[in-house]
């Protein structure tokens, strides 16, 4: 065998050994990382996952749990620049990230931008109930009830027997009252506005009507003095 090929195989192969070796190491510090994040320890984990994605930057499913250990701590910044990371990443589950980046951003007390992000994972996946349910939360906060019932509506028809049945059904329930009661409301008042204008035309045609019949009665007098001062003669008293 040429010698050089020999040597060209031994490189190889120790080479070879240590890419193995890496991809071992590296595997299993993911599955320590990912055992100590599954036993509900994202403050042991969060090291742990960033050592692996150190390692591994493609490893979808470190990063994942990365975002949930940093949500788990509220450290919503480091999870929103992770997930917003992920959004372009192939291999990554778009309806998923946005859906933890609503969540993070509704945490935070950013409604509009979790109403944002939830719309987005449903428009990746339509039928993705929790994304419906959380943005129908979202748009009460904004103040958006119509839109908030047609999302509860939606999420009952994904998840007929969900035990948030009762709550959610109380509570588009209470909102219709409130637009009942504000379509009365309105109602009401433009009742009300049209009897004072109907009041206001009144009362400016009686006016009208009094000012008309001044006016006559003046041109009235005004005529009979005329007549008077008009007469040349000579009153004479008979005797």
């Amino acid at each position: 065998m040429n010698i050089s090929l020999v040597f060209f195989l031994v490189v190889f192969f120790d080479v070879l050994s240590v890419v193995q070796l890496h991809a071992q190491e590296s595997q299993t510090n993911f599955t320590k990382a990912e055992d100590t994040f599954l036993r509900n320890k994202p403050q042991e984990a969060i090291p742990m996952l960033e050592a692996v994605l150190a390692e591994d930057p493609a490893n979808i499913k470190a990063a994942m749990y990365l975002g949930i250990a940093y949500q788990q701590m509220k450290r919503w910044d480091d999870a929103i620049a992770l997930y917003k990371k992920l959004l372009n990443r192939v291999g990554a589950d778009v309806a998923q990230v946005a859906y933890n980046l609503g969540n993070v951003y509704f945490a935070k007390g950013s409604a509009a931008f979790a109403e944002e992000y939830y719309t987005l994972a449903i428009q990746k996946n339509e039928s993705y109930s929790s994304a419906y349910l959380n943005r129908a939360n979202s748009r009460i906060k904004t103040g958006n009830l119509k839109a908030a019932v047609q999302d509860y509506t939606i999420y009952l028809s994904l998840e007929p027997a969900s035990p948030k049945r009762p709550q959610i059904e109380q509570l588009v329930a209470l909102i219709q009252a409130q637009f009942a009661a504000e379509e009365q409301k309105k109602q009401e008042a433009e009742a009300a506005a049209k009897a004072e204008e109907e009041r206001r035309k009144r009362l400016l045609e009686e006016v009208s009507a009094s000012l008309q019949a001044a006016s006559e009665e003046t041109k009235s007098l005004q005529a009979a003095s005329e007549q008077v001062q008009s007469y040349d003669g000579e009153f004479t008293l008979e005797q």
